[in-house]
């Protein structure tokens, strides 16, 4: 072989000629990798977007290993890496333009009552956020206030509780109904104090009718907000209106919760979501594919139901993607798609732990210091800003105390306490260090 881009034409060959490569999928994913090297045993290519790698190589990744042996005379793996340059950028937005059509196809949709999918661990939450939503119905009102609904993370907490506000809206125009995520509710709270307009946040939320907060944990450790919204939660329960809440976890667990909102909280009932059970998990897949126009066969989904067992959002993640798929290969959905789709939603979902010594190198790299500089008694400039970095990331992304902190860096817990004010007073007022340190925690999270 002359050159490795004559390797790669000969392997694109081979890829055509195999009867079990559609002459669409071929076009699209195979024929437009561009050769870069092989190096170390491994065949490199690029293609023209971060979209079109990850799907090459989980479409055609194992056929494109067989075509280099067989070209080569020897076994190689395989990489595809996203193209540099403005046309590839270009091409690339294109692309993800595309595939964020097909991946929201049905992000729109109105969340209801009648499209959320019953079963045994949500069956008692549904139920009960029925009966709230039924204002014509006041048997046993007072039990159901406040309503609370806790469970993990994308288990369909929010569903319920924006069909409950769509249903309400529906029958109940004339009710003063308000939707808000605890974030939200302190953003405007802070605005309102920061322009000095809490009379108007005040008038706003004291007089609704109906209050459904989402992720009403977020408020937690809040103390102002929390002060704020006990005052709001009381004189809505005290007119005898309706509040439903959803966390992630129960009352009792929500940590740095003032004991008089907590008291509140559990004057009502209290609900929890389990993860979907197998049924559940199929009859999900099957109406999430029904609502994007697509049957999956019962291999299929059986595959899928059986791998993502614990969060709704991946199942309709694994529909979408396949969809996606389906739609840029003109294949249809066969038991390999999902087993490719699924180990990349395992992949993605399982990001790796975020250690101690994770969180330090992380610090060094981006600060020009060793990892040995910061747990050293080093009090130069970069060094003393790097560690006190440090302990501000150790806090807030790994929640651990001061005394903990202070025993991974060697130093008396009190001094803890400080470098963490001065890295929130420093971060307020240098933009550059603030977005570094958003940086490094993002790239922790994501990495």
């Amino acid at each position: 072989m002359n050159s490795f881009s004559n390797v790669v034409e000969k392997v694109k060959d081979f890829c055509k000629s195999d009867p079990g490569i559609s002459s669409v999928g071929y076009d699209m994913w195979i024929n437009t990798l561009q050769p870069y090297k092989l190096e170390d045993g491994t065949a490199i290519m690029y293609a023209d977007s971060d979209f079109s790698a990850k799907t090459a190589y989980s479409q055609y990744g194992d056929i494109l290993k067989i075509a280099f042996e067989e070209i080569l005379g020897f076994a190689v793996d395989v990489k595809i890496l996203v193209k540099p340059g403005e046309e590839a950028e270009a091409k690339n937005k294109e692309i993800t333009a595309a595939e964020e059509r097909i991946m929201n196809e049905s992000g729109g949709k109105e969340l209801t009552f009648d499209n959320f999918v019953k079963g045994k661990s949500n069956e008692l939450a549904y139920a009960f956020c029925t009966a709230v939503s039924d204002l014509d119905n006041n048997e046993n009102k007072d039990v159901f206030n406040p309503l609370f609904i806790y469970g993990n993370s994308g288990l369909g907490k929010t569903h319920l509780i924006k069909a409950i506000e769509n249903k309400v809206h529906k029958l109940y125009p004339d009710v003063n109904l308000i939707y808000i995520t605890g974030e939200q509710f302190t953003n405007e709270y802070i605005k309102a104090v920061t322009n000095k307009e809490t009379a108007a946040f005040h008038d706003k939320f004291r007089n609704a009718d109906f209050l459904l907060m989402d992720d009403v944990q977020f408020i937690a450790g809040k103390d102002s907000t929390q002060e704020e919204f006990f005052y709001t939660f009381n004189e809505i329960y005290n007119r005898g209106k309706q509040i439903v809440l959803t966390s992630d976890i129960p009352p009792s667990k929500i940590t740095k919760l003032m004991d008089r909102l907590h008291s509140r909280f559990v004057t009502g009932m209290q609900v929890d979501i389990q993860p979907p059970d197998f049924e559940t998990r199929i009859a999900i897949l099957n109406k999430k594919a029904q609502e994007l126009g697509m049957t999956l066969s019962e291999p299929v989904t059986r595959i899928i139901a059986e791998k993502l067992k614990t969060n709704i959002r991946q199942l309709e993640g694994a529909v979408k993607k396949i969809k996606a798929l389906t739609v840029f290969t003109s294949e249809s959905p066969s038991i390999s798609m999902a087993q490719r789709v699924v180990k990349e939603i395992q992949i993605d979902n399982h990001p790796a732990e975020i250690t101690v010594d994770r969180i330090i190198s992380e610090i060094s790299v981006a600060f020009g210091v060793s990892p040995e500089d910061i747990r050293s008694k080093n009090r130069s400039a970069p060094i003393s800003l790097a560690r006190k970095v440090t302990i501000y990331i150790l806090r807030e992304v790994k929640g651990m105390t001061f005394l903990e902190i202070g025993s991974e860096l060697n130093r008396d817990h009190s001094t803890m306490t400080t470098g963490f004010k001065d890295v929130v007073a420093m971060m307020k007022k240098n933009n550059d260090l603030n977005d570094t340190v958003r940086d490094i925690i993002k790239n922790l999270k994501m990495s």
